[in-house]
Order: C-alpha cells, then structure tokens, then sequence
C-alpha cells in the first residue's frame, strides 16, 4: 500500500511540475486565452489546447470555413443526380476535435445560451451528434473571428431565433398548443 501511495506522490508532483512549464509557455498567450475564455463552454485548459493547436496567427487560415474545415467540423453535403449520400465529417486535427467537443458538451450545459439554444432547435431535427458537430462548427468559427479581427465574443441569448423571426415563432406556438388540443384566439397586447 505505501508503494502505491509514494507512486501517487510522484505522480502528483510530475503534474505540478508539467503543470508549472504550460504556463510558463502559455504566459505570452494569456490575453487569447482570456479572449476564448468568453465563449461559453471553454474553459482555460480547453482555451490553451485550442491555442496550441492552431495558434493565435489567423493568417494561415483564408477564412473561418478554412479553420472548420482543418479542424474537421464543416458541415458536408454529398448528393449528386438529386440523391443524397451519407456525407460525414472528416478527421481533421484530432486534438483540436476533442477539445471542440469538450468545450461544446460544456456549452450546451449553459441553458441560457445562444449555443445551447441551438443545440437543442438541431437536436429535434438532426438528432444530437449532428447538433453537436454543429455546435462545434459554431464554436469554431467564434474562435476564428476572435482570434482574427480582434473581435469580443457577443452572447446572443437563447431566445436569439424566436426574435429574430416573430412570425415564424408564434405561428409555430400556435401549432404546437392546436395539436395538444386547444383552440387558439391571437389578441395584441398593445
């Protein structure tokens, strides 16, 4: 037993130690850091994975499909003579891929997000994988536009869709209450 609990020992101060140098490495990229911190679902190993794997340099990528696509999270779409295939999302950078995955798990978690607000409208569609890809892919592209042009990361809030069509949402509210079995009147309230 005390084998064990020496060899936990050792472990634990090996961490510290690998712990003490990525944050010695990572001390030049705080301010990135802190600026994907902001995204719902990301937290500081996630941000320094991310930073690791593609840099704060957004000149390599042209665009933030680009980034999608080598991270592999770009929606595909396989058809051809009006017959779909099954189209899937390739590899990409593996580390990236998980830490996406990471950070889309724990933003779906934030019920008041924009980003869980769009998890679950895909989910009824898509089902949950390919809400998560999507999410992931939302992610992504976030992270492009910080990293690129500097831009801070705007929380939308989870009723983003309802206000940005009205019509849309309320037709739909009525059809859901019609087919539970109500009988719908609309009066404005002013």
């Amino acid at each position: 037993m005390q084998l064990h609990l020496r060899h936990i020992d050792t472990l634990d101060e090996q961490l510290q130690i690998l712990n003490q140098m990525i944050a010695e490495a990572m001390q030049s990229f705080d301010q990135a850091c802190q600026a994907l911190g902001t995204i719902p679902g990301i937290g500081e190993q996630t941000a320094q994975v991310i930073i690791a794997e593609i840099g704060v340099d957004m000149n390599v990528f042209a665009d933030a499909a680009h980034l999608a696509s080598w991270a592999g999270v770009c929606p595909g779409q396989n058809e051809s003579a009006g017959r779909q295939r099954s189209s899937h999302t390739y590899g990409g950078n593996v580390y990236l891929r998980a830490a996406l995955g990471t950070a889309a798990l724990g933003a779906i978690k934030h019920k008041e997000s924009f980003l869980a607000a769009r998890y679950r409208r895909l989910y009824l569609r898509r089902g949950g994988s390919r809400a998560l890809v999507a999410v992931e892919h939302t992610i992504i592209v976030a992270i492009w536009h910080l990293l690129a042009n500097g831009e801070v990361f705007k929380e939308l809030g989870p009723d983003y869709y309802d206000q940005r069509n009205k019509d849309r949402a309320k037709s739909r509210a009525v059809k859901e209450l019609e087919r539970l079995g109500y009988e719908v009147q609309l009066d404005s309230v002013a």
